[in-house]
């Protein structure tokens, strides 16, 4: 019987925190230490490594999810610890967990197996608490507003017109919408509104795209947080709420420094909404790292086609990072479900269905090619994998000029991830990336997302009508035509169809929707319904949560 993640992860043969942080020349006076096993980077030492040679940087991105799971966590932490089994000076940079998630139906999500990120019950329950300070900073602003109006509203907000709405970490769709500033005169304004989960807050996307506290806090200041009656647009600056809301974030805003099973170095920090936002770590861990680490492996949220794309045009063009080489992970059940095979008959050997998901795992090994970074395909081997299935990949693969390895680090580690790691740190050495956007700046929004569509998805192009339309061209007149689109659509597909599996071509775009994100400055354009307050399943994970007699958190995960 195999062990559960969390029973890998509480029998782990931790390092004190700062033996970790020297093997990174991190010296023990940088450390704002919580703990043992986890610590804060000051900024005195980040701020005294700006003018260092930056290492490689590696992404880990997917194939278009399954419910079979690709393991994208368990392989950036698994090549981190192959990387450093080889003799490379190497860290892993990955998102915080969500409270939500972890009590709802995803549970951890700190790697797997033996790739794994420790201390897993305190990474994925408060950790250093850098989510609830974004949460008290994204509840302080909403308070300011309802504040502000309640007094002398001196900038005519128009209550109606209120975009900022509240958010706490954790799945309640009771929430989703509300009405506030009910029970009389002394209470507010009453008026409509609603939660998100704190992973969507605009002030998480800030907060992971800035790069410096001066930055962190001209951005908050340049979020819209509403309209006037005149539909002008609010800032926090106008407000004066931005140098109340750093100051709550200053201490978050310094990157967690953690390690792996294998006792190797991570930064875990920020965590935005994988769909809504650009769902990639800080950029500032990122950065930072680079600074002090060979090699960097990140990851960008679900498949390639959202993920990646995200990271490259905004995160890459935001920070001016340029990667060095891509991973794309795949799985023999992920590859069978796209070529049409059921969940409950993927543990059967079939070739053929490996064969016809592949195609999925082209279309995305040809939408790196467009970015000028070079790819390589990782499979994250299973205990029910055969041969003959892993080959028909590799041979695909080769059919396309792509390298494919096997790896095994859910069972072996860094031993397992060897093979990757030797052929990844090859093309990140070899300087072939010549990283470039998929679009520039002064493209239009509407070509933009268009761009994306037809060279990204397979579609034949985008649609929505006239109050969509006029929203790109309002957007554009106040000055915002210059950002990057963030797209939100469903992760499952290349189309706006969940069910939609495998390549599909020639589909249109449908856009419901265009979001202003002036702080994190990006277009949230929505495909589709995106929810950004998840609800808990009829069996949340919570119910497997529990402390022992031990006094030890059990069934995490």
């Amino acid at each position: 019987m195999h062990k559960t993640d969390l029973e890998i992860a509480n029998n782990a043969s931790k390092k004190h925190i700062k033996d970790i942080a020297s093997s990174l020349n991190i010296p023990e006076e940088a450390l704002i230490v919580y703990g043992n096993d986890k610590a804060k980077i000051n900024y005195d030492f980040l701020d005294s490594c700006k003018d260092k040679k930056d290492g490689k940087l590696i992404l880990v991105t997917a194939i278009s999810p399954t419910p079979a799971g690709e393991g994208k966590t368990t392989t950036s932490v698994g090549l981190v610890d192959g990387l450093c089994h080889i003799g490379k000076k190497a860290m892993v940079c990955l998102r915080e967990p969500s409270l939500g998630p972890c009590f709802g139906m995803k549970g951890g999500a700190a790697g797997g197996g033996y790739a794994q990120v420790v201390p897993m019950t305190d990474i994925n329950l408060h950790f250093t608490g850098d989510f609830h300070a974004i949460g008290a900073a994204h509840n302080l602003l909403s308070a300011i507003v309802d504040n502000h109006i309640h007094w002398e509203n001196s900038l005519n907000i128009d209550p109606r017109r209120i975009t900022w709405r509240r958010v706490v970490d954790m799945n309640d769709r009771s929430l989703r919408d509300i009405t506030c500033g009910l029970g009389g005169t002394g209470n507010g304004i009453p008026r409509q509104s609603g939660f998100d989960i704190t992973v969507a807050s605009e002030i998480m996307a800030v907060f992971c795209l800035a790069s410096d506290l001066e930055d962190l806090q001209e951005r908050v200041g340049n979020i819209v947080v509403g309209y006037t009656r005149k539909q002008e647009p609010v800032k926090v600056s106008q407000l004066n709420a931005h140098g109340a809301i750093t100051a709550l974030l200053r201490d978050a805003f310094q990157p967690n420094l953690v390690q792996t099973l294998e006792n190797n170095p991570a930064f875990m920090h920020g965590g935005p909404f994988a769909n809504i936002a650009h769902g990639c770590n800080s950029v500032m861990a990122t950065k930072s790292a680079l600074k002090i680490a060979d090699y960097v492996v990140t990851e960008a949220g679900f498949g390639a086609d959202l993920g990646a794309e995200k990271f490259f045009d905004i995160k890459c063009r935001k920070a001016g990072l340029s990667p060095d080489a891509v991973v794309i992970v795949a799985t023999t059940k992920a590859l069978k479900m796209h070529g049409g095979v059921k969940k409950d008959d993927l543990k059967d050997e079939n070739v053929r269905a490996i064969k016809d998901g592949c195609k999925n795992l082209e279309r995305h090994i040809k939408n790196i090619a467009k970015f000028g970074v070079p790819v390589t395909v990782g499979i994250n081997e299973y205990y029910t994998d055969t041969k003959e299935e892993q080959q028909a990949i590799i041979d695909f693969c080769k059919n396309l000029g792509v390298a494919c390895k096997i790896s095994s680090h859910w069972s072996d580690g860094g031993k397992g991830a060897a093979d990757l790691a030797s052929h990844v740190a090859e093309l990140a050495d070899s300087n072939s990336a010549s990283f470039k956007t998929l679009y520039n700046d002064d493209m239009p929004l509407w070509e933009k997302t268009d761009h994306i569509a037809k060279n990204i998805y397979g579609a034949s192009g985008i649609i929505a009508d006239k109050k969509v339309r006029n929203k790109f061209k309002k957007l554009e007149e106040d000055g915002y035509g210059n950002y990057p689109i963030c797209m939100a659509k469903t992760q499952y597909s290349f189309s706006t169809d969940p069910l939609l599996m495998g390549a599909p071509s020639g589909h249109e775009v449908p856009i419901r929707e265009v979001r202003l994100c002036s702080g994190a400055e990006f277009i949230v354009v929505i495909c589709g319904e995106i929810m950004t307050m998840p609800g808990l399943p009829r069996k949340p994970a919570s119910e497997n949560i529990g402390v022992d007699k031990n006094k030890d958190i059990e069934g995490l995960f």
